[in-house]
């Protein structure tokens, strides 16, 4: 169990490399949805752009809460793989994978019958309607593929493996851009297509990563006889994961609101908004590798009684992750509307997506902040203090502003202020928990079986 081992060695060294293949790998995963955008925008119309970008909070509320009990599934894993307890660690991974299953399945049929229902809710536009609604369900018909690969991947990382799940993504991704092409183009399959080519995609992947978590002669090897749910397992990825999921699904949910904000202003609101989030999500990569590089690091060292050393690896992943972020936030601004031309020529996507990086920039510094230290606090199996100040200030204080925005004016710039006003204050909330320590003594995952 020391091929992964991240207690011990330079640290700097050791989350640059294990994040460079999680920076890679999320880097592929966004582009499902953003050759989508690309695909749609250019051979279907801005009609369809919009529908894609519609569905993209309602998704993300939904699968938000499984990748928060994944992150669940990540600390204990973590802390068992640190403390060199084979046995817990192999019922901790069957225990996860187990409630994954039945968590996808549940999930699947949710979102495939009520797509049309949440698709309503939101106040799509009537010329976005149907596409929205059909790219939603199609996607959910593969939910269950993208929540294997997610808990498999998850499982991997947590042992310090990023590589062989970026391998999978990689050859996803190549496999997801060629169904899209042939799809859209050739077949004249339109926005159905691209979600039929995300759904083959993402099973693929979920495929590929069992084939390994099953061949493997490690500790964390799945064997499906006992793919089950183990009651004391259960109970510890709950405690973690459903703070985060809680988290994420009412974050998420509260994106779908501001969706119905943007909807107000029309289909060219939604397709430059639709364009800038995509390229909003490649400059969040960085910081959101170094976030969960900072989780398993935190998880693996305090489950080893090193406290010392997860500190230090905190402060070194907050200054890459700023550092990185900054350098992409400036290329990003000298290129702004080249970049947004990749999605769409129509100049009203061009004028708000050039709205929204001149309102977002500025806030990413804060976000890093805020990624670093919720992944550090999750890491040492703190998820309360993430989950409550994230909805507090992502949920409470967010829809507060967008509710008094939207009274007193009728302005999209104003009305998308929300989200960077949000991350500072989540920012500096997050940073005076963290500064309390109190994390540095909540490794109590394996220290009440050692009692």
């Amino acid at each position: 169990m020391k091929e992964n081992s991240m207690t011990s060695g330079n640290i700097l060294k050791q989350l640059i490399w294990f994040s460079i293949p999680l920076l890679l790998g999320n880097l592929f995963q966004q582009l499902y949805n953003t050759v989508d955008s690309v695909i749609v925008g250019n051979f279907v119309g801005k009609s369809a752009l919009a529908a894609v970008g519609a569905s993209a909070p309602i998704i993300n509320m939904l699968v938000g809460f499984f990748m928060g009990l994944a992150t669940g599934a990540s600390v204990v894993i973590s802390q068992y793989y640190g403390a060199k307890d084979e046995k817990r660690l192999h019922d901790a991974v069957h225990t996860s994978m187990a409630l994954t299953i039945v968590v996808g399945i549940v999930m699947t049929v949710i979102g495939s019958v009520l797509s049309p229902l949440m698709v309503s809710l939101i106040g799509t536009p009537q010329d976005v309607f149907d596409n929205a609604t059909l790219y939603l369900q199609i996607y959910f018909y593969g939910v269950l593929g993208l929540m294997v690969y997610n808990m498999g991947s998850g499982i991997l990382r947590a042992v310090g493996d990023a590589k062989r799940p970026l391998y999978f993504l990689i050859l996803s991704s190549v496999i997801n851009i060629v169904l899209d092409y042939a799809f859209v183009v050739y077949f004249g399959m339109g926005i159905a297509g691209v979600a039929w080519a995300t759904l083959i995609a993402q099973c693929t992947s979920a495929i590929l990563v069992m084939i390994l978590l099953i061949r493997t002669k490690e500790p964390y090897r799945i064997n499906l006889k006992d793919l089950k749910m183990n009651k004391e397992m259960l109970k510890k990825v709950v405690a973690i994961g459903l703070p985060s999921g809680i988290q994420q699904s009412i974050v998420s949910f509260s994106n779908v609101i501001v969706q119905s904000y943007i909807n107000g202003f029309g289909s060219g609101a939604m397709a430059g908004n639709s364009a800038w989030t995509k390229i909003d999500s490649f400059i969040m990569l960085p910081m959101q590798s170094f976030g969960l590089a900072a989780t398993t690091f935190t998880g693996q060292n305090l489950g080893a009684k090193q406290p010392e050393r997860a500190q230090k690896g905190a402060r070194t992943a907050l200054w890459l992750s700023i550092s990185v972020t900054i350098f992409l936030s400036i290329l990003v601004f000298l290129n702004g509307t080249t970049l947004l031309n990749i999605f769409s020529s129509d100049e009203e996507v061009h004028y708000y997506g050039n709205l929204l990086m001149n309102t977002y920039i500025p806030g990413y510094l804060f976000l890093c902040m805020v990624q670093i230290f919720a992944g550090v606090l999750r890491g040492a199996g703190e998820a309360t203090p993430p989950m409550v100040t994230m909805i507090m200030c992502y949920v409470v204080v967010r829809q507060i502003y967008l509710a008094a925005v939207s009274h007193f004016a009728h302005s999209f710039i104003l009305t998308m202020m929300g989200f960077p006003l949000t991350w500072t204050l989540c920012a500096l909330l997050l940073y005076l928990h963290y500064r309390k320590k109190t994390w540095l003594h909540s490794s109590k995952i394996v220290e009440h079986e050692a009692a």
